[in-house]
């Protein structure tokens, strides 16, 4: 059987290989009015493939894989550069594939690019994506997922995106085991740097690198019609084409294929990860969004011990950099509200974890309908005991104190009980509201911000034990013999 399906494998790249060079030769006839055509027969043979790789699927006993494939819908795209991609399309998870590059695959990478998708779809990495889409790069995101779900999985292609080859390629010290908002994090510092050191490149070697790179022929498989190299910064483009839909109707169908696909036993770590999407149904906990808010401070370069200098990184005397965050934050606690003492001092705790590698100065307002109290702070120490008033509450003083001390962030703590408009509106700094106790809402129509709840954060839903990774040979993570 295994011949037979390297034989089929064959036969059907060269008739991919048949398909494009028809095109490409059409493309420098007729320009922009020639079209690819996929004969029908082609794509029969291509999806009768497809199952056969589903069937080993389920024959390997990965069987939620194998019925979480069979409801997709299925496409074929010469113009995606990996071997397959997903969005949602139609009220259906569509998942494309490239014969190109797909057919290059060994049958067990196959179905590892296929479970790939299936785990972005299960860590809800097309809705925590776009949380990261205005402050960081498009690289960034896409090797972060790539290094979470491919933690869990062998047999991966040769270009795949693992942690190994990240902190390889990027001289990075990446931890193991960690959470997708970790990874864009510390991958976006990591860009930044080289990004930094490419503006200070030679400009006649840029310009003779432009060159080489955006050649003024029109090449169809430079152009974006066709694709037959992976390219890891654009492998998740197709999820900008995915329909409109909020988080939570995304969710909800998400459970549903999930429920559908969940016969028989699983894997721990999907266990894992199953548990965790039903529990948290993918909303970003608050102490990781305020994070994600830190890295968009306006920043200046700083020296640090801990990473080599990118230019000379032979030169152990030389200091590499990181970015300095300078940052003005301003905590406000509703005293009128229903978070007790312990829970405040456990959030700004949380809040003193998170900027403490940043230049940071931290203020406490205590606010009813009117600020009653103004201090700074640099550890939960320095937290006072809570004035203790039954005034109502009004949120437009904090954001007048906040205009009036330019800050960079607000964070406010609240049950959420407040006027319905802010009479004042914030100037240049991001607010995080954060609803406590038995708050289960906003009252503001317009909140200027996100809105977040309070409870224990368990951020570690792409998070795996060692006893989840298989030690019989090597894995694409950093296990081997």
């Amino acid at each position: 059987m295994e011949t037979s399906f390297t034989n089929q494998v064959q036969e059907l790249y060269a008739k991919a290989d048949l398909i494009i060079n028809d095109f490409v030769q059409a493309k420098r006839k007729y320009g922009d009015q020639a079209k690819l055509s996929i004969p029908p027969k082609f794509e029969a043979e291509f999806f009768s493939l497809v199952d056969q790789v589903n069937l080993s699927l389920m024959e390997d006993g990965d069987h939620f894989f194998g019925y979480f494939l069979l409801q997709m819908s299925k496409e074929i795209r010469f113009d995606i550069s990996s071997p397959t991609a997903v969005n949602f399309k139609g009220a259906k998870y569509v998942i494309y594939f490239n014969p190109i590059i797909f057919l290059n695959l060994t049958l067990l990478q196959m179905e590892s690019t296929i479970k790939h998708e299936i785990l972005h779809i299960v860590s809800l990495h097309l809705i925590r994506a776009k949380e990261f889409k205005s402050t960081h790069s498009k690289t960034a995101i896409n090797m972060a997922m790539n290094i979470v779900v491919n933690t869990f999985l062998e047999d991966l292609p040769p270009y795949s995106v693992t942690l190994k080859w990240v902190n390889l390629n990027y001289s990075l010290q990446l931890l193991p085991f960690k959470t997708f908002e970790y990874y864009v994090e510390e991958l976006q510092t990591a860009l930044d740097l080289w990004e930094a050191d490419e503006e200070a490149s030679d400009e006649s070697d840029r310009d003779e690198d432009d060159d080489r790179h955006n050649p003024e022929a029109s090449d169809p498989q430079q152009d974006g019609t066709l694709a037959t190299v992976y390219d890891p910064a654009k492998a998740h483009d197709l999820w900008e084409d995915s329909n409109e839909l909020d988080p939570k109707t995304l969710q909800e169908f998400t459970e549903h294929y999930i429920a559908q696909a969940q016969k028989g036993s699983v894997p721990h770590y999907l266990e894992s990860l199953i548990s965790s999407f039903q529990s948290n149904k993918g909303e970003l906990p608050w102490n990781l969004y305020l994070k994600r808010l830190m890295g968009s401070v306006e920043s200046n370069n700083k020296k640090t011990v801990t990473r080599r200098n990118r230019r000379q990184p032979h030169r152990l005397d030389l200091r590499g950099q990181l970015r300095s965050h300078k940052a003005n934050i301003i905590v406000a606690l509703d005293i009128s509200g229903s978070i007790s003492d312990q829970e405040f001092n456990q959030a700004v705790q949380e809040v003193l974890a998170i900027v403490k590698n940043y230049n940071h100065e931290i203020t406490i307002v205590e606010c009813d309908s009117e600020i009653r109290r103004v201090y700074t702070i640099k550890s939960t120490k320095d937290i006072r005991e809570r004035i203790n008033t039954r005034g109502g509450t009004r949120f437009t003083p904090v954001f007048e104190y906040a205009n009036e001390h330019k800050v960079n962030l607000l964070i406010y703590f609240t049950d959420g009980r407040g006027e319905e408009k802010l009479q004042t509106l914030p100037k240049g700094f991001r607010t995080l509201w954060v609803i406590t106790g038995r708050g289960d809402a906003l009252s503001l129509e317009e909140p200027y911000g996100v809105v977040k709840r309070l409870k224990k954060v368990e951020a570690k839903d792409d998070s795996v034990s060692m006893s989840d990774v298989k030690r019989d040979g090597y894995s694409m993570q950093d296990q081997e013999r």
